[in-house]
């Protein structure tokens, strides 16, 4: 963690401007999980607590950027905030414009400002289709939003006195309201969220205690694989499961029905394989599977060790291997967990997600949950509250343990700067 963060910051009668990531699940205009609200609150008070007032900017789905689109509106965040959580809320109609410097110049400390959906506006991520343009026509395309999205990013800029980034969610995108603004603003520092995520997530890949066991499952290698190649530098043991374990299992030769698998990266799971091995590092594969002969929750079941019959299609890890896992699970003093063991969206295929969750937590190692998936498994469980960290940021959890840098933590100020 070598950047600033509140900690550094005197507030005061200061107007601060703050991303938070409020990118909730809503449904029928009720906020479905407050996970990303609760996560943001310590950091929101202790501003509003030190007698300053504050701006908040978030995204919320993915809007066309073309203006409001009320199903991605955040005033159900607004009244949330203050319906729930006690604070004094104003709710914007946009992002940026003069009616809402208006309403920031307006605060009074204490007092809370919630900006619209900045990705009502294009300049927010700041892409543009140049798909179909000349080469000369295409650069002129970006170099023009590149000014809209700086123009955007010192509107929001001045909103405030001091920047406060305590969106981790969104830290791996470079857009306005996450890195380019601090291009405009005197002060950048990390929220207590963002510099949680940071300490946590740092201190496993860069000093962890040992033995250190990653976790890694979901779907398809080809989102994971990054992460798997640079985890093997770093860790004592890999479990992989989910559906991405059929495409390591068809690649050492066994037969795996018509369980999901990417062929086009069969090489890369054997040159994955050859890695960990040449390096010392052990990976575990599921030794048996829950199969079912169609994907669905009242299908036909049967476990399988070795190869899978024709028409049936893995959909969870079997008992041998839940046995094998959890017993590698309790060796570990570190464990990082990204990615479910199979389809524990349905209950009949979650029994090997829901073992992994309970060994974790009964592992008394230090555990980091990143992914949507795994924090959704771990909340089904009840088990939310015995691990060590929860990461909020999937996308950027899984970047930062790929060794990617985020553009939104290394935007703010460095820890050394006066």
């Amino acid at each position: 963690m070598n950047k600033k963060t509140l900690r550094d910051v005197k507030l005061g009668n200061n107007k601060v401007v703050m991303r938070v990531d409020f990118n909730v699940p809503i449904d029928d205009g009720k906020i479905m999980d407050d996970t990303r609200i609760q996560a943001a609150l310590p950091t929101i008070r202790h501003i509003l607590d030190a007698g300053s007032s504050l701006v908040l900017m978030s995204h919320l789905g993915r809007p066309t950027g073309t203006g409001y689109q009320k199903e991605f509106s955040l005033a159900p965040v607004g009244a949330y905030l203050t319906d729930h959580c006690g604070l004094n809320v104003t709710m914007a109609s946009d992002c940026i414009g003069d009616d809402v410097a208006a309403l920031a110049a307006a605060l009074k400390p204490g007092a809370v400002l919630l900006l619209e959906n900045t990705r009502f506006h294009t300049e927010e991520v700041g892409k543009v289709d140049v798909s179909k343009l000349s080469d000369a026509d295409a650069a002129a395309a970006k170099a023009d939003m590149k000014k809209r999205q700086n123009r955007m990013a010192q509107q929001l800029a001045a909103l405030g006195d001091i920047y406060v980034n305590d969106a981790f969610g969104a830290a791996h995108r470079a857009h306005a309201s996450t890195a380019v603004i601090t291009s405009y603003t005197s002060t950048a520092v990390a929220g207590f969220l963002m510099e949680k995520e940071l300490q946590y997530l740092g201190a496993a890949v860069e000093n962890p205690e040992r033995p250190v066991l990653a976790i890694v499952g979901g779907a398809k290698i080809s989102g994971k694989l990054e992460l798997l190649l640079n985890l093997i530098d770093k860790v004592d043991a890999i479990i992989i499961g989910g559906g991405m374990s059929y495409t390591f299992k068809k690649a050492l030769g066994e037969k795996i029905g018509t369980s999901i698998c990417e062929d086009d990266l069969i090489p890369t799971a054997l040159k994955t394989l050859e890695s960990a091995k040449n390096k010392g590092r052990k990976i575990l594969l599921p030794v048996d599977n829950v199969l079912a002969d169609r994907f669905d929750a009242d299908a036909n079941t049967q476990i399988a060790s070795g190869d899978f019959p024709d028409g049936w299609e893995g959909v969870d890890i079997g008992p041998k291997s839940i046995t094998l896992f959890c017993a590698e699970v309790a060796r570990a003093k570190t464990i990082i967990w990204n990615g479910p063991m199979g389809c524990f969206e349905m209950a009949p295929f979650a029994a090997g997600t829901n073992a992994i969750c309970r060994a974790v937590a009964d592992s008394g190692a230090v555990s980091i949950i990143g992914g949507g998936d795994s924090v959704s498994a771990v909340r089904k469980c009840g088990l939310y509250d015995k691990m060590s960290h929860v990461s909020t940021g999937g996308g950027a959890s899984l970047e930062f343990l790929e060794g990617k840098a985020l553009p939104g933590v290394e935007a703010l100020d460095d820890a050394n700067e006066s």
